[in-house]
């Protein structure tokens, strides 16, 4: 087939001299080679429960009363996730030459393309199946992308339950694939140990307060030369427990599992200990991180051991406090004065421990100059193009520190919420159309900052790409 930008695209590709890159388009596998692949890998019991997977949904349907729903810890899922009124749209995702043959109608030069089904790597608990479906699927995406990558580059799933899984499949997607991208799982779902059948589940984020040291998991990447980004969800926790209603859980709901993820990685101190990675955080926008660069300043001003002494119970002067209470106390509180210690107990504990009153000793963070530097120049958050939040990125103004967020333009391309692939670009044009964002700003987006974030722990990323001559043009500093 042939094809050709509309109007819309044609318009925006005018008005810019610089490539665009797509950070977080989606591929969608084809199921039975995936599946073969799975069989060869670990056998077909495995590929059985596999089965089982896929067909998910119906199981779920099979329990319609909300209230067992309930105690068997089943909320309400993805509904109809991916294109079907437009097949061309839905056989774009699915076929890499088609995808590749229209870029040029999207107006798009690259696009880094993230799993579908491989998503459910980064939480299935069963880890057999999870270890031998990441084998499957990352051979899949290095043998179907194989001859499109000059264009097409297609992500790694790589399972995080443990450090050393992770490893493991890390060295095989990267260091025997070749595979240049990688996406892991930030928010694992833990059994509780007084309860492992229950359905309950606390939420791992890698890095403060996780069950295990990924410190080698880091450092595996800094020597592969890949980015750690995230691409996780957070259905299923807390007020996202609808039986009923997947749109009740899913509204905000890779936001809430980003901040958790970076929030974790900030106080466990793995940015500051591991200066030469970058990380992203995928299709939660960032207006969850503005929100939490301000939440971080505001508790370091006030929360770190230097200043937290001021609300040390010891410092309060219980002489003055009763002359105050004997001034001016009235009424049925006055009668109680010589209760005055049961007054000063709670959430002013003379005996806390060390450890839990050093909120940053773990974080390594020793001035704010370094958080404004981590979330300005190595953390990049992935931007749906029809959010309008994106302008928060470039408004400095509004941002601690006047700090510029790397936004990177992220499609979605395979998903439901893009009903028209040739829509995406115009709509993430949209801001410059009405006045939120430069043009600079709108280059930063779509170019600028996805160079920085893939070619940060890799320069060669775009080696050997359509990209090259102009990854290396805006590598070199002017004169």
């Amino acid at each position: 087939m042939t094809s050709a930008p509309s109007d819309d695209v044609a318009r925006v590709r005018a008005r810019i001299d610089h490539p665009v890159i797509d950070s977080d388009g989606h591929l969608i596998e084809y199921l039975p080679l995936v599946r073969d692949f799975l069989v060869e890998e670990a056998g077909e019991s495995v590929a059985t429960g596999f089965d089982a997977m896929i067909h998910s949904a119906l199981q779920r349907s099979a329990v319609p009363d909300p209230t067992r729903r309930r105690q068997l810890g089943i909320h309400a899922a993805g509904v109809w996730g991916i294109p079907t009124e437009n097949t061309l749209d839905r056989a774009t995702a699915m076929l890499p030459q088609l995808h590749y043959r229209r870029l040029e109608e999207l107006g798009i030069d690259f696009a880094v393309l993230y799993p579908t089904y491989g998503l459910t790597v980064t939480a299935l608990p069963n880890e057999e199946l999870r270890r031998a479906l990441a084998r499957a699927l990352n051979r899949y995406y290095a043998e179907a992308y194989a001859g499109f990558r000059d264009r097409l580059e297609p992500v790694a799933a790589i399972p995080t339950f443990t450090p050393q899984e992770a490893i493991a499949e890390l060295d095989y997607a990267v260091g025997e694939l070749g595979l240049k991208a990688v996406m892991f799982g930030g928010t694992i779902p833990r059994p509780y140990e007084s309860a492992p059948e229950s359905p309950g589940r606390w939420i791992d984020t890698l890095g403060h307060d996780s069950l295990y040291d990924y410190d080698p998991l880091w450092e595996r990447c800094v020597e592969l030369g890949v980015a750690p980004t995230f691409h996780s969800g957070g259905q299923g926790w807390g007020t996202r427990m609808s039986t009923t209603n997947n749109s009740y859980n899913q509204v905000g709901n890779f936001a809430a599992a980003d901040e958790g993820t970076c929030r974790s990685l900030v106080f466990g101190g793995v940015p500051f200990r591991f200066p030469a990675l970058h990380f992203a955080f995928q299709e939660g926008g960032v207006a969850w991180a503005a929100a939490l660069l301000a939440g971080i300043v505001g508790h370091y001003e006030k929360r770190r051991i230097e200043v937290i002494g001021r609300y040390d119970p010891a410092r309060l002067d219980r002489n003055l406090l009763a002359a105050l209470f004997e001034e001016h106390a009235t009424g049925e509180v006055a009668a109680r004065r010589q209760r005055l210690d049961e007054a000063l107990v709670m959430l002013s504990d003379p005996d806390e421990l060390p450890r839990d009153v050093d909120m940053f000793g773990e974080s390594g963070l020793t001035g704010l100059d370094e958080i404004f530097d981590v979330f300005s120049r190595r953390f990049f958050f992935g931007c749906e193009a029809d959010d309008p939040m994106n302008a928060l990125a470039f408004s400095a103004s509004a941002n601690p520190g006047r700090t510029t967020l790397p936004a990177i333009f992220a499609s979605d391309v395979g998903h439901w919420d893009v009903p028209d692939m040739r829509q995406v670009l115009p709509e993430a044009y949209e801001l410059v159309d009405e006045g939120h964002i430069g043009p600079e700003d709108f280059r930063s987006f779509v170019f600028d900052n996805p160079v920085r974030l893939w070619t940060g722990g890799n320069p060669a990323f775009f080696e050997g790409t359509v990209l090259e001559d102009a990854v290396a043009v805006a590598a070199t500093p002017p004169g």
